[in-house]
């Protein structure tokens, strides 16, 4: 006999001369809490993160683990009826312990790729991965399109997919690259160049904090095309595992549309990186 089923026995001697409960509500109550549409019922979810990639995950100033992700694991767990289990490993342990079974899933910023695709399997995107142009606060107006560009100088990071999108779709404007991203935001700062073009996330933290010193600001639209800038960040889970992954995306699905998704964006981002 099953433990379900001994359970149920129970239960039923207990209402025995019930009018109210019958044999088959008492069977579909017990079926319902031991599992779910898409599988065995999952008392906890158990997550693996990094603590190192603000405002993702990271440790505050009182040593609490927080951050976008974080919180987006418990919303998730919250509408999955589970408790949460949230572990902290370096990143290149991460997806190597998820491969072990050391837990059910790693959310801390994995962008979805071929290479680890074939290792692992992933969610529904939760967080995309936009790249956004700056300017100087004091710049002229202009609109944020190739026409308008054309003879503008734009600093750009070398060797990234934001100089390749640059030189596939702005070909009128002057490209100009350097050594890495600082060095591309202290040109504009400088006033160097007219625009710089980078990634939106990260952008959006630098025109409001103090090593901006409040120069720049951030126009025009975001540009998404998974061919340069990727597919976006989302959950990593086993291959073996597909009703785990059904599982939260149905949970993902219900945070967006209860508005808690909304909340965490505006929460964790200083500008609205989309």
């Amino acid at each position: 006999m099953t433990r379900w089923s001994l359970v149920l026995a129970a239960v039923l001697t207990l209402l025995v001369g019930s009018p109210d409960i019958s044999l088959a509500q008492s069977a579909q109550t017990s079926e319902s809490e031991a599992s779910t549409e898409t599988g065995t019922r999952r008392l906890t979810l158990r997550f693996l993160t990094d603590g190192d990639f603000p405002p993702f995950n990271y440790y505050d100033e009182e040593g609490v683990l927080t951050g976008f992700n974080i919180d987006l694991a418990r919303a998730i767990c919250l509408e999955a009826g589970t408790s949460c289990d949230i572990q902290v490993r370096p990143w290149d342990q991460l997806i190597p312990a998820l491969m072990r079974g050391d837990a059910d899933a790693v959310i801390a910023g994995h962008k979805i790729s071929p290479s680890l695709l074939q290792s692992v399997d992933f969610t529904e995107r939760y967080f995309h991965t936009p790249a956004r142009f700056a300017v100087r606060r004091d710049a002229e107006k202009f609109e944020i399109n190739p026409e308008d560009l054309d003879g503008k100088t734009i600093a750009v990071a070398k060797g990234t997919a934001h100089q390749a999108y640059l030189e596939a779709f702005f070909r009128f404007s002057t490209i100009k690259p350097y050594d890495s991203p600082e060095a591309a935001r202290e040109a504009l700062m400088n006033g160097e160049v007219d625009l710089l073009f980078d990634d939106g996330i990260s952008l959006s933290f630098w025109v409001v904090g103090t090593v901006s010193h409040e120069c720049c600001e951030l126009r025009g639209g975001a540009y998404y095309e998974p061919k340069f800038f990727g597919d976006g960040l989302a959950i990593a889970v086993s291959k073996r595992d597909p009703d785990l992954k059904h599982l939260l995306n149905d949970a993902l699905k219900r945070v967006r549309t209860s508005g808690r998704y909304e909340e965490l964006v505006l929460r964790y981002f200083p500008n609205r990186v989309y």
